[in-house]
This record gives structure tokens, sequence and C-alpha cells, in this order.
């Protein structure tokens, strides 16, 4: 049996104080959304932030951010600026409509050079907006960003847990530390009752059970979902809003955490 392949070499990102990297194990939990606002919220805490869409396949972030439009990579500076945070995505150099029908190789490529070929500049924050799932873009990422951890959204319902699970370990795997489990959609609130929709308690007992902090329940609140479809944000457009205030906590809790999870350790060879 031939030896195994070497990891890749750490991209080096001099002005980047930290990488977060924002997951789920399945799609539909929200992560983007939460990826999103706790960049704002960083930024509102004073953070200087850079918000990466690493969904090749079905980017979001142009849409959340209110930049639905292409632009010419030869004569546009990226990253982009928006609401104060710097911006990167494959909806900005593709149209909506376009089918990216591409395999590992290439979806490693672009990723790398969204990573290496773009001045991110001083950033306190490069928050990366994971697509979902374990493949070859969250290997790419783990495996050559110096990530200074990951945050897994999962909602409370068993189906999306059982993924997060997996997400979680795959982390673990790579050894990237896990800052924490958000649990989104927790609840909604009519009148000041609590209705619980998809259940509860799911997202405090995965951190729980995998000894990982648990950072947060975030509400349901239709304005989250109408801000970002009209490309401004929440936690931008109602600051004042409880969930706004929420992603502001976790933002405090995320901050709190790297502070605590020490220095990322050496990866080890997989055999994938």
């Amino acid at each position: 049996m031939p030896p195994p392949a070497p990891m890749p070499e750490k991209i080096s990102l001099p002005g980047v104080k930290h990488v977060v990297a924002v997951a789920s194990g399945k799609g539909g939990v929200g992560k983007s959304t939460v990826a999103t606002n706790l960049a704002l919220a960083l930024h509102q805490l004073g953070r200087r932030v850079g918000l990466l869409d690493a969904d090749i396949y079905g980017p979001s972030i142009p849409i959340m951010m209110g930049v639905a439009e292409t632009f010419d990579p030869n004569t546009t500076a990226f990253p982009l600026d928006r609401y104060g945070i710097k911006l990167m995505s494959m909806g900005f150099i593709v149209k909506p409509e376009t089918a990216m029908i591409w395999r590992g190789p290439m979806v490693h490529k672009y990723l790398t050079a969204f990573l290496t070929q773009i001045d991110w500049g001083e950033l306190d924050y490069l928050v990366i907006d994971l697509p979902p799932g374990t493949g070859d873009a969250q290997l790419t990422l783990t495996q050559t960003a110096p990530l200074s951890g990951a945050i897994i959204v999962t909602t409370p319902q068993d189906v999306s847990l059982i993924d997060a699970r997996k997400g979680l370990e795959m982390f673990r795997q790579v050894r990237v530390p896990v800052l924490g489990i958000v649990e989104n959609m927790s609840c909604f609130m009519v009148d000041g009752k609590r209705h619980e929709i998809f259940g509860h308690g799911g997202g405090e007992k995965l951190a729980r059970e995998a000894g990982v902090p648990f950072l947060g329940e975030i509400p349901i609140d239709p304005a989250v979902a109408k801000c970002g479809d009209t490309g401004d944000p929440i936690v931008h457009k109602h600051p004042d809003n409880a969930v706004s205030n929420v992603y502001l906590a976790l933002a405090t809790k995320v901050s709190e955490q790297i502070g605590t999870a020490g220095p990322q350790q050496t990866l080890p060879t997989l055999q994938i």
C-alpha cells in the first residue's frame, strides 16, 4: 500500500486574526442566516469582519447582504464592502441561474483562490459560511484554512441533530476546535407565549453529550426572513430587535470561546 498523501500546508492569512467556520450537518437550518447576522453582530461589537460565502453550489450571502448582482472579476476589486463587512461569494461572479456543475478539484481551486488571491486586509474575524454537509468544500477549508474554530448550527428536531453530530465529528477528526452549538428556530413567541414548533432543547442536549459549549437559542421571527430576503439583515436593520440582541450575545460568546480554544492543532493524516 502506498504511503498516505501529505496534508496540504495551511494557507497564510497574515492580516486576519481569527477564522471562524459556521457549519451544519444538513441544509434548511438557517446556517447562512446565522453566519450573516453573526458577522454583523461582531461588527457592532467594534470588530473588523469579513464574510466568505463558501457555498459554491448555492450561495446565499449575495441576496442576504443586498448585493444580488454579478461583477466582472477582471475589473472588480474584491472583496466587496457592505454594511461595513468585507464580502466574497461565487454569487458575485456567476449569474444566479447558473448551475455550478463542478467536481471537487474545481471547488478546491476556487475556495483556495477566495482565501489567497483576495486582499482581505486587516480583520479581527473572517466568518466562513460553509455549505451543509461534510464534503469537498468542508475538507478544503478545514485542511488548508487556519481555522480558529467552528460553530455548529442545528434546529431542535432529531433529524437535524443527527446530521449536526456528523458535522461536529468531522471537525473533531481534523482537529478544529468546536466553539459550540447554536440552536436556531428554537421557538416562536406569540403574545408572550412560547411555542416550540420544532421541539426544544435538542441543541443544548447535543452540546452536553459532545462536551462542547452551548452558545444559545435563536427564536423564530418572521422579520429575520423578511430582512434576509430584502438584503438588509435584522442585526443591521433592526439592531434593537430581540433576535438582534440574541445575536449580539452570540457574538460575545464566540469571542470568548475563541479566546479559550487555543491554537489549532496539527492535522492528522486522513484516509479519505
